[in-house]
């Protein structure tokens, strides 16, 4: 056994994972406030992605400047669609409002085929130094500054939650909409706050993706990738969500080694984390940290 090789793996795969735990995060963001579940979440990354390599490719910015002005568009980009096309379907079932995120899905993947082409472009040199040397092991500049990153957002969650009156006021509007209306809070000023907030932190992860593996419409697989992160952390929950991301980026990885020494099967990689959705809802369909909801009739 390559006991290099496995630990090379989980070290990625805590990395990714906590890139997963960062996109999992919106996923749960979106549904702790509107009770929906969000299918264009992975457009959102690859919105962001797109969006950030035009800026760097066309306007030649620095990586920094176009980075954050991509997180400005992103955020802009969040409140416009909540408002124009989600609002108006507020007390609507929540089944029609996941259709529209479905279609949402399919309508950004075609337009920014459209605008882009198909074929995987790169994103121009941002390090000098493509790799660096961490306890012997090779990892990507581009994975650690995802991990920089990751940790930062996951820091800010915390902060934000716990002490800024937004974020008080959408902790109150996922617990009872009903109570934060009477407590004098906008839901929908909520709602609004929670896709901005989503959309932000998706075209973050879009970035880093990017800038390690290129971008095309296959970045937009990572919101259905990062969904079973989800269900195995809970679905309204932010902890959940970052603990169900880092195991899905571990268990991927570890297939992908198990895969390669002994099955030879040449698929563990992508399947290995739904094979665990289907387990986690069979056995806890609310996750490890989510909420059981019991019904009295």
């Amino acid at each position: 056994m390559n006991a290099a090789l496995l630990f090379q793996l989980v070290l990625n795969g805590l990395i990714v994972g906590a890139l997963y735990g960062v996109v999992a995060m919106s996923f749960v963001l979106i549904y702790k406030a509107s009770q929906v579940v969000n299918f264009a979440q992975g457009e959102f990354l690859l919105i962001g992605a797109w969006a950030c390599w035009w800026l760097l490719s066309e306007f030649h910015l620095p990586f920094v400047l176009g980075f954050l002005v991509t997180l400005v568009f992103m955020m802009v980009f969040g409140l416009v669609l909540q408002v124009v096309v989600l609002r108006p379907l507020i007390g609507e079932p929540v089944i029609s409002v996941i259709m529209v995120t479905i279609g949402l899905s399919i309508f950004f993947q075609a337009l920014m085929k459209w605008m882009f082409g198909v074929f995987a472009q790169p994103y121009p040199e941002i390090f000098p130094v493509a790799q660096v040397d961490v306890f012997g092991l090779q990892v990507q500049t581009a994975y650690l500054m995802s991990l920089a990153i990751s940790l930062l957002i996951m820091a800010g969650f915390g902060v934000f939650f716990q002490y800024s009156k937004h974020g008080l006021a959408m902790r109150a509007t996922a617990f009872d909409q009903q109570v934060a209306q009477s407590l004098g809070i906008s839901v929908r000023q909520m709602f609004a706050l929670s896709w901005a907030i989503s959309a932000v932190v998706s075209a973050v992860a879009g970035v880093v993706v990017g800038v390690v593996n290129g971008v095309s419409s296959a970045l937009s697989f990572y919101g259905i990738k990062v969904f079973p992160a989800v269900i195995l952390g809970g679905l309204d929950s932010v902890v959940g969500g970052v603990v169900g991301g880092v195991i899905v980026g571990v268990l991927e990885n570890v297939a992908q080694f198990v895969d390669a020494e002994f099955l030879n099967w040449g698929n563990m990689f992508t399947i290995a984390p739904f094979y665990v959705l289907i387990l986690i809802l069979m056995i806890r369909p609310y996750g490890l940290f989510g909420t059981r909801d019991i019904e009295r009739v």
